[in-house]
């Protein structure tokens, strides 16, 4: 062996698992070989930093003004630097479904009605990362774009794909006979049937240029342009993504926010027969829950009347709008169930008889038998056309079915045909009452079988099914209210029906029921406006009806609505004296106490005008006490006045005619004004009803008050039942949101006194009541909270960079509306849990900040002069962080004029103070994150000014951000209203987030996600306006503000490490809202800033991960956390790809030179700089800062030495 040849001396002896060891600490840079590091005494250029620890970012803004690329326009250059157009703000028109936007008619309106307008119609702000598809954070294959990518393609259709068809065979036979007889036709002889046949042909297209001497290279170009004619762009991306989890990186874009429906219906009505036809019958249709003892819908009112029998009514009806002929309805129905019932009334003309004696006719003659009865017939006529003439205002109830809505959808959908052909008695009776009962009723099984649960109540994709329901049951003057209907309709259901032993009267409606189109054309809203896709108005038109949802649904307001239906329920005149008995009310809107301000708001019903001044119940004839049916729909105006009432007027109606009796007497009255101490009144009401007119100025009264001098029924007491619903996006109908939206308007109209429910509230009184109303809003009910989100957070926010001034003094509610906000996104989130995504966001607020927020206009308008007011002139004021109070401002205690928290012990000099402060306690590493922007000597980051000039800086802002306020202070005195100040959102969302503490904190913490969004579109927005989008980065927010940043993202990263293993879901959801923020921060901020509050994040996780014994969740966690960040699309541009890494002095202090001299890997590198750039060193980790971070958790990973 001594003749050992000498390059075998050199081969390494060491097993396969020292070698992986060895690799991984020569170019991870392993803590046990860093430990024991010695190279001959050579002294570092770059300080060796552990990879479990993580090393100071380079300055990328001053990088790139110290390097200039070299490089030329081209997709290189594009590669390292963000592009000019990266961030975008755009203001997209919202979708409107009408011709004409929904608004108020009226010019003038009050701040309430103005500011709800604004807010469903002005352009939904969008902040736009226009290479965000760029990155992976963006899923380019979602179901929708594969729809849309596929809807140009070719349908492809192969041989093998066709089914044989039992036609192509005689097809074929015909060809050949077809062939054989125009052979025969030809001259004898295959020669000659071939020149007839070729001189018989079409002659082949010609070829141009064919003979043309062309260049390969033109060939080459032509081919492959034809190649990429017909070419699908993205090929690959048809084929279906494959099934796997979301990525945590991607972040959906939340849905637009729209008006909500539900399940659509679109029920036709066609024709509506009795056995004898001798008056006009007006219908309707509603929805009725029968589980929930709810009608879920409004009316909609049609007429089947012929010609003729419309005829009959002409002198009392004026000419029919358009709008009222329609005869199809599209329903909405939110929670579609197995007790949806769609119920029928009908009701004729009022004539002498009670309901039983008017329905005979129809009960017992028979159409078959119209030649025998026909002079009986012929009188029946008669009296019907004396009575439309004497009486065609009024109706009286006639007759009533239903129809189980789920039953009919579900035979509907089990029957295998294009439509469905059903005939019923009641709904899903299975023995009809009618003498002409069809034996093979179609799909009768499927009919009466019920399918339990929700799977079977889906309204979008059963086949359209034609009814025919024949029997009706006559009305029962004593049974017409919802309460009885609700027994008859659960009644319907059980086999032994009450129901079954009436007698029906026989009639033929058929009408049409079928999912609703997505589009409809000719189709009317609830407000009869035309619904867009509207040709031809003069077509019959489709009416939208308006759903009660069954239960509550959380969707905010996007569209104006005001409407107000009024239900009489009852009236009780027993104990009134006199001949009341044919009782109907009519029922105005009134403006006034003059019969003249009656308003033309009432919805017509069907074959009538679009609106009228008055609308009248239906009469059951010769009862005192009668109940009603009757729904009233009324056009609410945007602005009501004390003035503005509901009168209700009793008229006995003389059904026989009698000389010298009035057709109509009047025998009470009673009102309900619209509005008690400015809140719309709605609700059930038991009205006392007067006998007399009431007197002047009794609009503003209500009827329980004892007026002197009136007479009332029965002693005053409530006889008269009435409900009145309102659905209106002006009106919250919560009394918690009513005062704090009336004490905002107050203020902003410098309106004093204010009078809200039974406190009339002075302009001394307002500070606390203002307080008070904030913190109340989390006592109101989520669903109107729900419904006005976007005003409730727009005001909101409002309040936090314009505080009131209230009698000279400045009221800081930051504090106050920060904790609301916290209190009502979490109120959200617990409640609606469903509308969740992966990350916890939920949809409503998402939508919110995507589409909605923007800054607010922080020039008021100018305020009107009040007491002692300023004439309209604005005094700007900079209220931020005052650290101190001017002695011109004279404030009767103690208060103080930052946003710092009052709970905090000790006075620190400054609000910045006690942000440090704050970020000192939590031991956050300061030295990369100081900022000068005062001047143009800016300190890098890695520099750590002296505490002395820090202090001094502090104090110079500090004198700075207070001088314009000492200048306007003096005209405080006077003022009451808001401070126009030039506040930041951002920057007052990030100090009130850093101070604050206890229940506040954690219910920010909890929704974290919501904070960070909002704050980075409102930084985006004051880019935009201040046009800064374009100015160098670090000089685009002030130290305060990044300072405040800081100190949030250093003590949420303590958060995260402290809680990990207690609050499992809530830290993940902390831990990705964290780095989606810090990955938008990269498109907005100083980028070498960001990257030293990665380390922050990352540096306070490290120091955690190895002192635990099983640290897999927080290693998950950092790992999302880098996944996340590092999915930004410009992810290569910010590891400065071309950056030259300085190279070190010979030798080097790397690890990997200091193993090389027991290695054999290195041996043969003999250039140095190249080497480097293959391995995890400080320069590499620093310059490429991103990457360096990822692959150092892969070193850390791959060390089989690494504890846990």
């Amino acid at each position: 062996m001594a003749e050992r040849r000498a390059f075998a001396q050199k081969i390494s002896r060491t097993v396969a698992a020292e070698v992986r060891k060895q690799i991984s600490g020569q170019y991870g840079g392993s803590p046990q070989l860093l430990k024991n590091l010695n190279i001959g005494g050579s002294v570092s250029h770059h300080t060796t930093v552990p990879l479990t620890e993580a090393v100071d970012p380079v300055d990328l803004e001053d990088y790139l003004i110290t390097h200039p690329l070299a490089v030329e326009s081209g997709p290189l250059r594009d590669l390292l630097e963000f592009p000019p157009d990266d961030i975008e703000v755009v203001y997209t028109p919202r979708e409107c479904r009408t011709l004409v936007s929904a608004v108020p008619e009226e010019s003038e309106m009050d701040p309430h009605v103005r500011d709800c307008v604004r807010s469903y119609t002005e352009d939904w702000a969008i902040v736009n990362r226009k290479y965000h598809k760029l990155g992976t954070g963006f899923n380019p294959n979602t179901l929708d774009k594969q729809k849309e990518r596929q809807k140009g393609l070719p349908k492809q259709i192969f041989e093998s794909d066709e089914a044989p068809d039992g036609n192509s065979y005689q097809d074929e036979q015909d060809d050949l006979k077809r062939r054989s007889m125009s052979i025969d036709d030809t001259p004898r002889g295959s020669w000659a049937c071939s020149i007839f046949d070729l001189k018989n042909s079409l002659p082949d297209a010609l070829l141009p240029n064919l003979l043309d001497r062309t260049p390969n290279e033109e060939i080459d170009h032509h081919n492959e342009d034809q190649r990429k004619s017909s070419r699908h762009k993205e090929l690959f991306a048809l084929h279906p993504a494959p099934d796997e989890e979301e990525p945590i990186e991607r972040l959906s874009v939340p849905e637009v926010p729209k008006e909500h429906f539900g399940q659509r219906l679109l029920v036709k009505c066609l024709s509506l027969k009795f056995e004898i036809e001798i008056e006009p019958i007006f219908a309707s249709l509603a929805l009725y829950d029968v589980k929930e003892k709810k009608k879920i819908s409004e009316n909609f009112y049609f007429d089947l009347n012929s010609e003729q029998m419309k005829g009959m009514l002409r002198p009392h009806v004026p000419p029919a709008a358009i709008s009222t002929l329609a005869r199809s309805a599209i329903f909405s129905i939110t929670y579609p169930s197995q007790d949806v019932f769609l119920v029928i009334k009908l009701e004729k003309v009022l004539q002498q008889g009670d309901i039983g004696e008017c329905a005979e006719p129809y009960m017992i003659f028979k159409e078959s038998d119209a030649a025998k009865n026909k002079e009986k017939l012929e009188k029946l006529k008669g009296q019907a056309e004396q009575f439309c003439q004497r009486l065609g205002k009024y109706r009286m109830p006639f007759a009533w079915t239903a129809i189980h809505l789920m039953n009919i959808v579900s035979s509907a959908g089990s029957l295998e045909r294009d439509s469905t052909e059903v005939e019923v008695g009641t709904g899903e009776r299975k023995g009809s009452w009618s003498e002409r009962r069809n034996s093979s009723i179609v799909g009768r099984r499927s009919l009466e079988r019920t399918t339990s649960g929700d799977e079977a109540c889906n309204l979008t994709s059963f086949r359209p099914a034609t009814l025919t329901v024949t029997n009706f049951f006559k009305q029962e003057g004593d049974r017409l209210s919802d309460e009885d209907l609700y027994k008859f309709l659960a009644d319907m259901r059980r086999p032994s029906s009450v129901l079954r032993r009436l007698r029906p009267i026989t009639a033929q409606l058929k009408i049409d029921i079928s999912p609703a189109p997505e589009n409809p054309h000719y189709c009317l809203t609830p407000e009869l406006l035309q619904v867009k896709l509207y040709p031809d108005s003069r077509v019959r038109p489709t009416r939208e009806i308006l759903e009660f949802p069954a239960r509550d649904v959380y969707v905010p307001n996007t569209t104006y609505r005001n409407l107000l239906y009024v239900y009489p329920q009852s009236l009780n005149f027993a104990n009134r004296q006199g001949s009341a008995r044919n009782i109907t009310v009519k029922v105005q809107f009134m403006y006034g106490e003059d019969p003249s301000n009656a308003m033309p708001v009432i919805f017509g019903k069907s074959s009538c005008p679009e609106f009228s001044k008055e609308a009248y119940t239906a009469v059951v004839y010769h009862n005192r006490s009668p109940d009603f049916h009757e729904e009233i729909k009324i056009k609410l105006p945007a602005t009501l006045t004390d003035h503005h009432h509901l009168l209700f007027t009793f008229y006995h109606v003389s059904c026989q005619q009698k000389q010298n009796t009035p057709l109509e007497t009047p025998v009470g009255y009673t009102w309900i004004p619209m509005l008690q101490n400015g809140r719309l009144k709605t609700g059930q009401f038991c009205l006392p009803v007067s006998l007399e007119k009431p007197p002047q100025a009794y609009s503003v009264l209500s009827p329980e008050v004892p007026l002197p001098g009136m007479k009332w029924v029965d002693n005053h007491k409530g006889v008269f039942n009435v409900e009145v619903v309102a659905v209106s996006s002006l009106h919250t109908q919560d009394p918690y949101l009513d005062k704090f939206f009336a004490l905002v308007h107050a203020l902003d109209e410098h309106m004093f006194p204010v009078r809200i429910g039974d406190m009339r509230i002075m302009e001394n009184n307002l500070e606390n009541e203002l307080k008070s109303s904030i913190s109340a809003l989390n006592s109101s009910q989520l669903e109107p909270v729900v419904r006005f989100l976007h005003l409730l957070l727009d005001k909101l926010i409002l309040l936090v960079v314009r505080p009131p001034v209230i009698a000279g003094q400045i009221v800081n509610l930051g504090q106050a509306s920060f904790e609301a906000m916290a209190s009502i996104i979490n109120r959200l989130h617990k409640n609606l849990d469903g509308n969740q995504d992966q990350h916890g966001r939920n949809s409503l607020l998402a939508s919110y900040i995507y589409y909605v927020f923007r800054l607010p206009n922080t020039y008021p308008n100018s305020p009107s002069p009040g007491p002692g007011g300023l004439g309209g002139s604005v005094h700007y004021a900079t209220m931020a962080r005052s650290a101190v109070r001017p002695a011109s401002l004279n404030l009767n205690r103690s208060r103080s004029l930052s946003n710092s928290n009052p709970d905090i012990s000790g006075t620190p000099t400054s609000p910045d103070d006690e942000v440090r402060s704050i970020i000192g306690t939590k031991g956050l590493d300061r030295s990369n994150s100081w900022v000068n922007t005062g001047g143009p000597k800016a300190a890098p980051w890695g520099s750590n000014p002296s505490p002395c000039a820090e202090s001094t800086q502090a104090t110079d802002r500090s004198c700075n951000r207070m001088s314009s306020h000492t200048e306007t202070s003096s005209f405080l005195q006077t003022l009451t209203g808001r401070l126009p100040t030039k506040k930041l959102f951002h920057e007052e969302l990030a100090l009130q987030w850093v101070v604050c503490s206890g229940s506040v904190r954690e219910a920010a913490l909890q929704q974290a996600w919501f904070f960070f969004e909002l704050m980075v579109k409102s930084m985006v927005h004051h880019l935009y306006f201040a046009d800064k989008l374009d100015a160098p980065r670090k000089n685009r927010f002030p130290e305060r503000f990044m300072d405040d940043v800081t100190a949030l993202v250093s003590t949420i990263s303590g958060d995260i490490v402290s809680r990990f293993q207690k609050d499992t879901e809530m830290v993940e959801r902390l831990n990705t809202s964290l780095a989606f923020f810090l990955n938008d921060l990269l498109s907005i901020m100083d980028r070498g800033f960001v990257f030293s509050l990665i380390k922050t994040c990352c540096k306070q996780v490290s120091s955690k991960l190895y002192s635990l014994t099983n640290p897999s969740n927080l290693a998950s966690l950092k790992l999302d956390f880098l996944r996340i960040i590092c999915s930004h699309e410009h992810y290569v541009t910010l590891n400065l790809p071309c950056s030259l890494l300085t190279p070190p002095a010979s030798p080097s202090p790397s690890v990997s030179s200091a193993t090389s001299q027991s290695s054999g890997f290195s041996t043969n590198v003999q250039d140095q700089k190249i080497a480097n750039m293959f391995e995890l060193s400080v320069p590499f980790r620093q310059q490429h800062y991103l990457a360096g971070l990822v692959l150092t958790e892969l070193a850390v990973i791959l060390d089989p030495d690494a504890e846990g």
